[in-house]
């Protein structure tokens, strides 16, 4: 229920882009010199550019704040979240280490665990196709992504993101927002077939 799958970052309104207020705590991202290059050619070019136009997986955090509803669902040893954008699928383990080795995965390598109520999950072995909104906000396969899934009541989630990229960012840095449970009646997860633009 926020603007942050078209910018992270507060940002007027565009032509088909509302305004919104940024997720970023102090709403500065702290790029390289070279990075934010990199970033503003991302943006001029973010029509065809964005991975997401081609219908690629968005990517953590970035397919949590997309615009399509997700369920979650627990196991004792796995956490399981079904995404309605291109029937994607993410499965969180608990209590196991990443896999050896460097992969390369769209929606990377999701190891959780507990602290108290909060799902902590630690997310690597990312490729570098992913960006975090239509904005043109990228990170390199070096990304490693820690995040706090935490109850405030029945029907809200406080959600936190620490970013860490030492290819792309200068230092961590922290998104936040509420995620807001579906109460309509007989809500469910439709399909959603993700078409080029």
């Amino acid at each position: 229920m926020n603007t942050a799958a078209w910018d992270i970052q507060d940002h007027n309104a565009q032509k088909g882009i509302p305004a919104g207020q940024g997720v970023i705590e102090g709403n500065d991202l702290p790029y390289t010199t070279t990075a934010a290059a990199k970033k503003k050619a991302n943006f001029d070019n973010r029509a065809t550019a964005d991975p997401e136009s081609k219908c690629y997986l968005p990517g953590v955090p970035r397919i949590t704040y997309m615009p399509f509803p997700f369920q979650i669902v627990q196991t004792p040893g796995q956490v399981t979240i079904l995404y309605e954008y291109a029937h994607a699928v993410r499965n969180v383990f608990m209590g196991t280490p990443h896999l050896e080795g460097q992969l390369y995965w769209w929606m990377g390598d999701s190891r959780g665990r507990w602290d108290g109520d909060t799902l902590v999950v630690d997310v690597t072995d990312f490729n570098d196709e992913t960006w975090f909104d239509r904005a043109g906000n990228f990170h390199s396969d070096a990304l490693h992504v820690v995040e706090r899934y935490t109850p405030i009541d029945r029907d809200h989630i406080n959600y936190e993101a620490t970013i860490e990229d030492p290819n792309v960012f200068t230092h961590p840095w922290k998104m936040s927002m509420i995620l807001n449970r579906h109460t309509e009646k007989n809500f469910r997860l439709l399909e959603y077939e993700c078409f080029s633009f």
